[in-house]
């Protein structure tokens, strides 16, 4: 029996039996990497079993649509194997929550649904039988049955539509142009062995020497967690991927995961990870990616869909709502998660409103799926009681307490409560300061009672392009010695490499202040005791509002300051964090993901669905404005005006985009001041129409006449 997957002009159809065995080794392929070569085999076998029927044939001549994902749910959910069911019934429309036989969209309603005659799939397919799999539950064991399904739909998925590509292209797209593990370890370990070298532990870079000596040990040991905590400065971007290919290697796994909160900090890692390893082994995943050349594009735009590459740097809001997601274009990257090293840069920047799925979920990747976890930061985040007992963390990083001592180039100043008068009369006195505050109406008001030419400003509301522009600018002033004031919010204080003689942070949570006290004398070329981190309050005023997600850190780093004299030490940092997560209590789990999935046990009833849809690491909904000030954005306005979509055209454009909650868009869209380009269901697309609004030192600054809506 014979599926007509093309047009019957072309010289060769693909047969039921051809597409249904061709999943099916793809699926068994990618689920033997966690033990369930089987299970994958079985469900692609059965996934289009309902394309035997009559009624489907028609289809395929424009007949009536027929439904044909759940014929083969039906007949595994009638042999018990409801986990290979789950996954054959949302292959094409994503998995569904469990439901109940009275809701027809649900699981249980499909389970119950007539179907068209299909059983002409007897004289081909030959129903498998699977055995037991090799799935150690964590508590409950909803939880890890759940994440077993996505998983193993992730298999299926991925399967499906490499197969389809491979018959409709007849062979030719190529995946896979990347290296091998070993190979790219032979690249890093001849770009650190001259540093090997260096024994002298008194010198910064003989320390930095010893922390990577560490990791080049201790990626021989065992698969587990791991915590890599190196102090600003020690060099932890090359160190934590020395640990991590000399652990794939040593264990065969097939690739290292980076795991990232800001963008910026992804593309100053995956840049260094391309010089030493080479462009075409690193995938960078995130929204601002811009690829250099349609050959550049096919091949990671490919890479993309399911993460096939060894090396792959990717924000937390891809990995986590990957994790979460029910959708197959999703899902498709994540059975790939499996047999690697995933490293989460800056770990305290863990999601906080959903840090027990977050850590369930990572331990699930520990336990039954082959990978390695490092938690690496400066300021490592009190996470051991989220684990479960039998995952212990281990430590790489020698004499964490003594490498801080090293370290420590500024002494960190508690200075209480002032008003704004005195700060911005402290600022005028610096020749190079940042100042980083809470508010960007605070930032907004020092910096004008500031501003002259070498004062700048930083804000969310200027394009990616402006902001790297004015990032160069202060970086050249530093680096020569010219007097330079910054003034600006928490975007600078985590992947930006600046080296300030003196630093003003606003209090706010200690990993904050800590990594705002990383850009004062970064390179150690200035006395530490020349070298101050002020920390300070103002004055509140009723016009400024903290936003609320600070509140708390605030309350607890107020306690530790009273308690502690050096608020940097790893006692300090440790006992923040306890604070801060046990106020925080069952908000750690906003949406009680976990037990919605726990509670799915024993009736296989899981909410994929609806936890899809409530997983959200950035809650607020967000309009993108196009700023055509420069003649590149010109000339992408006009190319969306006519018509044109594309992902390449998209993001290209996003390096002159702006971002802003949705009641200052409508604000300002109100006032007549954008004009809609594109509204398509994923990318919306508004130009600025008036483009004074948008100045060099500020950004995007606009009063709008409804609600005079206030951007900075």
């Amino acid at each position: 029996m014979y599926l007509a997957h093309i047009s019957e002009d072309k010289q060769r159809e693909q047969s039921a039996k051809e597409h249904l065995e061709g999943v099916a080794k793809l699926s068994g392929m990618f689920a033997a990497a966690f033990g369930c070569e089987k299970w994958g085999y079985g469900c692609g076998l059965m996934h289009d079993i309902g394309k035997y029927s009559i009624e489907f044939q028609k289809r395929l001549h424009g007949g009536v649509k027929v439904d044909h994902a759940t014929a083969g749910a039906k007949e595994l959910c009638s042999r018990g194997n409801i986990m290979q069911a789950y996954c054959v019934s949302g292959h094409h429309a994503g998995l569904p929550d469990g439901g109940s036989p009275a809701e027809p969209a649900s699981f249980y309603g499909r389970m119950k649904k007539e179907l068209k005659d299909y059983q002409a799939f007897r004289e081909e397919i030959e129903i498998p039988v699977f055995s037991g799999a090799p799935l150690k539950p964590i508590g409950k064991g909803g939880f890890s049955a759940a994440f077993f399904i996505r998983m193993l739909f992730s298999c299926l998925v991925d399967a499906d539509f490499l197969d389809t590509e491979h018959f409709m292209k007849q062979g030719n797209v190529i995946r896979g142009d990347h290296e091998s593990i070993e190979k790219l370890y032979d690249k890093l370990y001849a770009h650190i062995s001259p540093w090997l070298a260096n024994d002298n532990e008194n010198t910064i870079n003989g320390r930095r020497t010893a922390i990577l000596r560490a990791c080049l040990e201790k990626g021989k040991d065992k698969q587990g967690l791991y915590q890599l905590t190196v102090p600003t400065g020690g060099g932890k971007t090359v160190s934590s991927l020395t640990f991590a290919l000399q652990h794939a290697k040593e264990h065969h796994l097939e690739r290292i995961i980076y795991v990232i909160p800001f963008t910026s900090i992804i593309e100053q890692n995956a840049q260094v990870f391309k010089d030493i390893l080479g462009k075409n082994n690193v995938l960078e995943n995130h929204c601002n990616v811009v690829c250099d050349n349609d050959e550049e594009l096919g091949d990671m735009q490919l890479a993309a869909e399911n993460w096939d590459k060894p090396v792959i740097v990717t924000t937390n809001v891809q990995f986590f709502e990957s994790l979460f997601a029910n959708k197959t274009s999703k899902c498709r990257k994540i059975h790939n998660i499996s047999k690697s090293v995933i490293i989460f840069d800056e770990a305290q920047m863990l999601p906080v409103n959903y840090l027990r799925p977050c850590i369930q979920a990572v331990s699930e990747l520990i336990y039954n799926y082959h990978c390695s976890v490092v938690l690496c930061t400066a300021t490592q985040p009190a996470l051991k009681p989220f684990f479960p007992e039998f995952i212990k963390a281990e430590e790489i990083c020698p004499d964490v307490k003594g490498q801080y001592e090293f370290f420590k180039r500024t002494n960190v100043k508690d200075i209480g409560e002032i008003t704004e008068e005195t700060l911005i009369s402290e600022l005028e006195g610096k020749q190079q300061v940042l100042c980083i505050l809470n508010s960007r109406k605070r930032v907004q008001r020092v910096y004008g009672s500031l501003k002259g030419k070498n004062t700048y400003h930083l804000s969310t509301y200027m394009y990616p392009k402006h902001r790297r522009s004015i990032l160069d600018r202060i970086t050249r002033n530093l680096k020569h010695g010219r007097p330079c004031k910054l003034i600006a919010t928490s975007l600078v204080e985590a992947g930006v490499d600046f080296d300030f003689a003196s630093v003003f942070r606003e209090l706010a949570g200690i990993d904050s202040v800590i990594q705002a006290a990383g850009r004062c004398n970064r390179e150690g070329i200035r006395k530490k005791d020349e070298s101050e981190t002020i920390i300070f309050s103002l004055e509140q005023s009723e016009d400024i509002h903290i936003p609320g997600q600070l509140k708390l850190p605030i309350s607890v780093a107020k306690q530790i300051t009273k308690k502690y004299e050096d608020i940097t030490s790893p006692e300090a940092i440790h006992e923040y964090f306890q604070r801060l997560y046990h106020f925080r209590g069952e908000s750690l789990d906003i949406k009680n993901i976990v037990e919605s999935f726990e509670k799915g046990i024993p009736s296989f009833n899981f909410p994929f669905a609806t936890a899809a849809k409530e997983f959200h690491i950035i809650e607020s909904q967000t309009k993108t404005i196009l700023v055509d000030k420069e003649p590149e954005a010109m000339e992408l306005v006009e190319r969306l005006r006519r018509g044109e979509h594309s992902r390449e055209l998209f993001r290209a454009a996003g390096q002159f985009c702006v971002s802003v909650y949705e009641n200052d868009f409508k604000n300002l869209d109100g006032a007549g001041m954008l004009e809609a380009l594109c509204t398509d269901i994923d990318t919306d697309f508004y130009v600025l129409r008036d483009k004074e609004l948008y100045t060099d030192d500020r950004g995007l600054t606009v009063r709008a006449e409804r609600g005079d809506a206030l951007l900075w």
